[in-house]
């Protein structure tokens, strides 16, 4: 994968140089920011010239907000800039996640070696703190250009060296060593999501969760031959349009004790939707190469857990389709037979991430009977009608692990939103024709294909999350301006860090 930034850690240096960057808090008292003493001590040569500066700016360490100075004087520094943080006291996780991407944000494409100055007034910045940060600078500095032969000049980013200076600098290596796997497994999803459905074929996507292995994944591909000895009627019928060959991968960490229950993850992964013979409109068509998103969370999600050798037991699975409207392809009115005996009519050849969801979370569910299923999917274009792109959806048959999520979703900024699922909804998926149809109408459209995947998967808690508002051309932040976020990995590894490791 492409690094665009390389980062290190040391202890607070005796003089600034080269490009630096301090923080700054908002005031206690009065309207100046305020800086750490040590801070105060190097910045003394041009307290003046920063001071002038400041006050030009109405600059009082707001969270977000920067001053730059370049050639400041009586430093060795060739350009200073001071990151405003806001109230020390109020900062959490994401907040020094943010600022990490939004220091990025400010950096020239010319930087080279960057020298971040972490000290605040009022006590040390915590190990974990300046991970935070890092993993927010690793994450902005993220660029998908390898198609791109000539690059404009705006086009440029910055790839710095970028050192951490801190007091405690060994709390803050080991603390970025965990953190450093979930960026990479952020940046492995949004690859996967930016790259073109001509590269990234269901068998080329395949082979890429097979680079798993590397960090001690074992991974399992299942093809067509070994999908319809399963009966996965219900996935198989979304591909068979497709001159790709459709597959199933499985994927299992195990870091838990022997005898403990795999926690099991679960994405869609149709690496291009046309719509089928319900075929979607043109424009924005091009966005369909995205509808893998949940399958290129689960396994940026498993490269995380693997590189930070959680102590869990987890298996994910994605299914990989390509939905495509040849003399081949299913018909609505169809009937096909789910892995599970269930039969389904298809009313929509469009309405087809709840067949490949249905069929292998039955999957995941009978082989591996595990502790939790979470399925992610780009599934319903009603669920960004619903919640804007702010909040994924979330679905659940267990209070518990729908808490667990939303706790886990603010805390990394990875939102979700929980909507109904009862018995007066599911009466709307029932087929006149067979055991169910794929849709069921207008009106509560996220709700219903939430119904629909509930008939997979039993007793297991659960929980059904339609990132269709967040996996894709989502709003940019401080620290992601890709069209693919990579969302859901921070969230997942969050989810199993704090309740599911032993």
């Amino acid at each position: 994968m492409p690094d665009h930034v390389k980062i290190s850690f040391a202890k607070l240096p005796a003089r600034l140089e080269g490009h630096v960057v301090v923080l700054a808090a908002e005031p206690v008292e009065g309207d100046a920011p305020a800086f750490a003493p040590s801070v105060e001590a190097l910045l003394a040569p041009a307290s003046a010239q920063l001071a002038n500066a400041m006050q030009a700016e109405r600059f009082t360490g707001k969270s977000g907000k920067g001053i730059d100075l370049l050639a400041p004087a009586g430093l060795d520094a060739s350009r200073l800039l001071v990151m405003g943080v806001g109230k020390p006291a109020d900062l959490k996780a994401f907040d020094w996640l943010k600022l990490g991407g939004a220091i990025m944000g400010r950096l020239p494409a010319a930087a080279k070696d960057v020298s971040v100055i972490l000290a605040l007034p009022g006590g040390e910045v915590p190990g974990e703190a300046a991970a935070e940060l890092a993993l927010g600078l690793r994450l902005r500095a993220y660029a998908f250009d390898r198609y791109k032969t000539k690059k404009k000049p705006d086009e440029a980013t910055a790839k710095p060296k970028v050192t951490l200076y801190i007091a405690d600098d060994s709390a803050a290596k080991r603390a970025w060593k965990k953190r450093e796997g979930i960026g990479e497994g952020v940046v492995i999803a949004r690859d996967l999501v930016n790259e073109p459905a001509n590269v990234l074929t269901p068998t080329e996507f395949a082979k890429r969760a097979g680079d798993l292995a590397k960090v001690g994944v074992d991974v399992e591909v299942l093809g067509e031959k070994d999908l319809k000895k399963l009966g996965m009627g219900a996935l198989l019928g979304v591909g068979q349009g497709s001159g790709e060959e459709s597959r199933v991968v499985v994927m299992r960490w195990n870091g838990g004790k022997a005898d403990e229950a795999p926690v099991a993850f679960v994405g869609k992964g149709v690496v291009f939707d046309t719509g089928g013979i319900s075929i979607k409109q043109a424009a924005g068509m091009e966005d369909m190469k995205g509808d893998m998103a949940g399958a290129a969370c689960v396994v940026g999600l498993m490269h995380a857990l693997a590189s930070r050798k959680a102590k869990a037991n987890v298996v994910s699975l994605i299914g990989l389709v390509e939905n495509m409207p040849d003399g081949k392809a299913q018909r609505p009115g169809d009937i096909v037979t789910s892995m599970s005996g269930q039969t389904i009519e298809i009313i929509n050849t469009d309405a087809e991430g709840r067949l490949v969801l249905g069929d292998v979370l039955w999957y995941a569910k009978e082989r591996f009977k595990p502790q939790f299923m979470v399925d992610l999917a780009t599934l319903t274009g009603a669920i960004i009608v619903a919640l804007g792109t702010e909040h994924a959806g979330l679905f659940s048959n267990n209070d518990t692990l729908a808490e667990r999520l939303t706790d886990s979703g603010l805390t990394t900024g990875e939102k979700v939103w929980r909507l109904p699922l009862s018995a007066e909804y599911d009466k709307l998926i029932d087929s006149k024709f067979a055991d169910m149809k794929n849709t069921g109408g207008r009106f509560g459209g996220s709700i219903t294909a939430a119904q629909f995947i509930q008939r997979f998967v039993g007793d297991v808690p659960w929980a059904h999350l339609d990132i269709a508002g967040t996996a894709m051309s989502s709003p940019a932040t401080d620290f992601n301006r890709s069209w693919g976020s990579g969302w859901g990995v921070r969230l997942l590894d969050d989810l199993v860090a704090r309740h599911y490791e032993s």
